[in-house]
């Protein structure tokens, strides 16, 4: 990454679908199930609804109303999302879940990265009838949590560079996302990484914990501390083999949508 002082005047998310590839859409979405179940789909940090738009469509397909929101500070401008603090996005996801709560009777969660940290943190505290987390941060290095502390009053934002951890090529190409991160949204979500850590035995939901086996961003030995961790009877530990941090737009999105589909129906 190189640390720009001011994000540039393009560094923010398109608002609708990309007008340079029509497959591209970042608005939130509410896709129609059959009435009984929905589901809360969570996108990671400086992402879009779009990351979770795959999971979500077959879910629906499944018959299971998929919601999802863009969270406080997406959709808009980096500037705006490094004024946002980890509790505004608890507060933002919790509320869209107390909403499904009260019109469906079975309520599940979805997210990936920062949303699998806000469906863990979720799970912990309120009704949840299944849970399924894809690539979630359980915690950095001791490196990089020190130094994130000390540079970001001084750093506002890091550039990233290369583009998203996806590893299928025209995936990464066309991923949406800031293309800066504002350092203070980091240290928020490291704040989230330990609370949900003090709250994985509270964990009681059934999960699938999903993780890529290529993934930079979050190390695949979290999703074992998860799956270790949480207070689930039934829990469940889906290694895709082929995909990077963003799996559900990666070479195994199918197979994890399909996988989420499965298991979220058996609870239906």
């Amino acid at each position: 990454m190189s640390f720009p002082s001011s994000p540039p005047a393009q560094a923010r998310a398109p608002r609708a679908a990309d007008e340079r590839d029509p497959l591209v859409d970042v608005a939130p979405f509410d896709l129609p199930g059959r009435g009984r179940a929905a589901v809360l789909c969570l996108h990671g940090l400086t992402g879009t609804p779009y990351e979770m738009r795959p999971l979500g469509e077959a879910l629906s397909r499944a018959g299971i109303r998929a919601v999802g929101p863009a969270l406080p500070g997406h959709n808009q401008t980096p500037a705006q999302l490094a004024r946002i603090s980890h509790g505004e996005w608890l507060d933002a996801a919790r509320g869209h879940l107390r909403s499904l709560r009260g019109r469906h009777e079975r309520v599940f969660i979805a997210g990936v990265s920062l949303g699998g940290l806000l469906g863990l943190a979720l799970a912990a505290e309120e009704p949840v009838d299944a849970a399924v987390v894809v690539g979630t941060p359980l915690r950095f290095s001791l490196a990089f949590s020190a130094l994130i502390p000390l540079f970001s009053p001084w750093i506002p934002y890091a550039r990233k560079r290369g583009g998203s951890d996806i590893q299928e090529p025209g995936a990464r190409g066309r991923h949406p996302s800031y293309d800066v991160m504002p350092l203070a949204s980091v240290r928020e979500l490291m704040h989230l990484q330990r609370l949900v850590r003090r709250r994985l035995p509270s964990v009681r939901a059934p999960i699938l914990i999903a993780h890529g086996a290529h993934d930079r961003t979050a190390r695949l030995s979290d999703a074992r501390v998860i799956h270790a961790s949480v207070g689930s009877i039934e829990r469940r530990l889906l290694v895709l083999e082929a995909s990077g941090h963003v799996a559900t737009v990666d070479y195994d999105g199918p197979l994890l949508a399909s996988s989420a589909a499965d298991f979220l129906n058996r609870f239906a």
